[in-house]
C-alpha cells in the first residue's frame, strides 16, 4: 500500500532545494545476505510513476531525531573480553565512536540484575534496609562501569539513562527476584498464583516465549497484584535508591539523565522482573519517584514505561493521571507496545518517545532476524520516536541467558574460535544509524504492509535527504520515492537493506 507523506520547508530551505538539491544524485548502499555494503550512484529524474513515498512541501516533520542507543549488560562485557585488544577496540570505535559505523551515543544501564546478568543481585539484599545504609554499586564497577569506560574512549560524549528490572528481592511481597517460578529460578511454584490473586487462576505456558506477537493481546491475563510492597517505607525508600544510584554512578564519571521506574511490567518472568498493577505504577511514580526525583536530581527527567504492552486502554490509564503527568516528561515502548505507540504519542504529543528495547529475536542470528530489526526501526522513527535503544549489541555463541533465553545481537563471538562476526542485525541498523544522526529530521515513512517494502525517508541537518528502504520479498522489486518535482527510482534486490544518501 503507498500513502502520501509532506514536509513543512522553512522558506530559506524552499530556496535552496529548489535551486541545487534536486540535481544531486544519491550514493546507493545496498546489501544482501553474503555481499553487504556495496556502493552505486543513482540519478534523480523527472519521470512520472507511482511513489511509495512523496515528500512535499507545507507539512511538519514527523520527528526530529536524538539518538541510536545500546545497553551495558554483563554477558556483552565477557563476549567482548574473549577477544584480542585490538579487537575489542575495533568493536568499540566501530559501535561508539561518532565516525564509526553504528555511531551510538546513548546507553542504557540496568539498575540491579537484567536477564543478561551473570546471576542476580540489587545494589542493597540486607533485607529491611529502608535507610539504605548498605546501598552500592560494587557488582557494577567489576563489568559494566568498565564497560562504559571502554565505550567512553571512543564517544566522551555518551549520554546515559537507567530503568531496573527487578527492586531488591525483599522490597517484593514474595521476597525473591523473579516474577514466575521455573527449573531456571528457585522460587516455590505454589507462589504462581499470586499474580493473578487466586489459585485457580493457571499462568499460561506460552506467555514468554519471546516470539513477538503472541496473540490478540499481550499479556492474555494482567497482573492483580503488584509485587513490590506497596507500604509507604517501602516505596520511599525505592524513590531514594533511584537516587543514590544516579549519585553512585556520578563519582564515576557517568551522568543519568532519564530514568524508568521499570523494565517491562508486563512481563511475568522467571528472571529478574516486577509486576506492577496501573494503580500502583501511578502510585510510585506520582507520589515517590516523581516528587524525589525533583527534590534530589531535578535535572533527571522521568518518563513512563518500559511498556511492553499493547493493552492501550490499561497504558491510558496511567498517562490519564493529571497529577503523575507533571513529573513526565515521555515514553518507552517495546516489543507489543509498538501497537500502542501511535495512540499514546496523538493524545500526548507535549511527550518525547522512544524504543527501549529492540526485539531480540531467538539466538538465530540469521538475515531474517535482520529484516525484522529494520522494520522495527522503520516503525518507531516512523511513529515519532526520537530515540532507538539496542538491547545486547555482542554475545557469544547462541547468546543464551543464565535463565535460558537464546537472544541475537549485533556482534557474535565464537567462544571456541575466539573470532566474531558482524551479522545481519549489525548492517541492517548501520543503514539507519550511520546516516540518520543527531538532528535529523524524519519527513516521511512507509509502512512495511503487505508489499514487505519499509520506507523511511529523513532530512539531516546540512538538508540531505536520506532514503532507507527494504525489500523483503523473493524478487526484485521497484522502489519510487518523489521528492518535489523529481523521483529517485531503483530496483531493490530481493531480501535487501538500502540506503540512498543525496551528495
Amino acid at each position: 500500500m503507498k500513502q502520501r507523506i509532506k514536509l513543512l520547508f522553512a522558506c530559506s530551505c524552499v530556496a535552496a532545494w529548489s535551486a541545487g538539491s534536486l540535481a544531486q544524485s544519491f550514493t546507493w548502499y545496498a546489501s544482501t545476505e553474503g555481499n553487504t555494503w556495496k556502493t552505486s550512484t543513482v540519478k534523480m529524474s523527472k519521470k512520472a510513476a507511482d511513489a511509495h513515498v512523496t515528500v512535499e512541501e507545507n507539512v511538519a516533520p514527523i520527528v526530529e531525531f536524538k539518538a541510536w542507543g545500546a545497553t551495558f549488560n554483563e554477558l556483552d562485557w565477557d563476549a567482548l573480553g574473549m577477544l584480542t585488544r585490538d579487537e575489542q577496540d575495533e568493536i568499540l570505535k566501530n559501535v561508539f565512536s561518532p565516525e564509526g559505523d553504528l555511531r551510538i551515543s546513548r546507553g542504557r544501564i540496568s539498575m540491579n540484575a537484567n536477564d543478561y546478568a551473570r546471576s542476580w543481585y540489587s545494589c542493597d539484599e540486607v533485607a529491611g534496609d529502608l535507610e539504605l545504609r548498605y546501598f552500592n554499586i560494587n557488582r557494577d564497577k567489576q563489568s559494566i562501569i568498565p564497560f562504559i569506560r571502554a565505550a567512553q574512549k571512543y564517544n566522551p560524549e555518551l549520554t546515559f539513562w537507567t530503568s531496573p528490572w527487578c527492586p531488591p528481592s525483599w522490597m517484593k511481597i514474595t521476597g525473591d527476584y523473579p516474577v514466575l517460578s521455573s527449573k531456571f529460578n528457585h522460587m516455590p511454584e505454589k507462589m504462581n498464583y499470586i499474580l493473578y490473586g487466586n489459585v485457580n487462576d493457571k499462568v499460561d505456558p506460552d506467555e514468554m516465549k519471546l516470539v513477538g506477537r503472541r496473540g490478540d493481546k499481550f499479556p492474555r491475563q494482567l497482573a492483580t497484584t503488584d509485587y513490590f510492597i506497596q507500604d509507604p517505607r517501602y516505596l520511599q525508600a525505592y524513590a531514594n535508591y533511584f537516587c543514590k544510584f544516579i549519585d553512585a554512578y556520578k563519582e564515576q564519571g557517568v551522568n543519568i539523565d532519564m530514568v524508568i521506574y521499570q523494565n517491562e511490567a508486563y512481563s511475568y518472568t522467571p528472571y529478574p522482573g516486577c509486576a506492577w498493577t496501573a494503580e500502583g505504577t501511578v502510585r510510585f511514580n506520582r507520589d515517590y519517584l516523581g516528587p524525589t526525583l525533583r527534590q534530589k536530581h531535578p535535572e533527571v527527567k522521568l518518563y513512563l514505561g518500559t511498556f511492553n504492552t499493547n493493552r492501550v486502554d490499561y497504558v491510558q490509564k496511567i498517562a490519564s493521571d493529571t497529577k503523575l503527568q507533571e513529573y513526565v516528561s515521555g515514553m518507552a515502548f517495546q516489543w507489543e507496545g509498538r501497537e500502542s505507540l501511535p495512540v499514546l504519542r496523538k493524545e500526548h504529543p507535549e511527550w518525547n518517545y522512544m524504543c527501549s528495547e529492540s526485539e531480540c529475536g531467538r539466538g538465530s542470528f540469521d538475515w531474517g532476524a535482520g529484516e525484522h530489526t529494520f522494520e522495527l526501526m522503520n516503525h518507531y522513527l516512523g511513529n515519532g520516536c526520537n530515540e532507538y535503544t539496542f538491547w545486547n549489541f555482542i554475545l557469544a555463541d547462541n547468546g543464551e541467558s543464565p535463565w535460558g533465553w537464546k537472544q541475537n545481537a549485533l556482534i557474535r563471538v565464537d567462544s571456541k574460535a575466539r573470532t566474531f562476526t558482524y551479522t545481519p542485525e549489525y548492517f541492517a541498523v548501520k543503514h539507519y544509524s550511520h546516516f540518520i544522526t543527531k538532528g535529523s529530521q524524519v519527513v516521511a515513512y512507509k509502512a512495511q504492509g503487505d508489499d514487505r517494502m519499509p520506507v523511511l525517508v529523513s532530512r539531516t541537518p546540512e538538508g540531505k535527504y536520506v532514503v532507507v528502504a527494504g525489500n523483503f520479498k523473493d524478487e526484485v522489486s521497484p522502489l519510487v520515492v518523489k521528492i518535489g518535482e523529481k523521483s529517485l527510482s531503483a530496483e531493490l534486490a530481493a531480501h535487501s537493506y538500502n540506503t540512498f544518501v543525496m551528495k
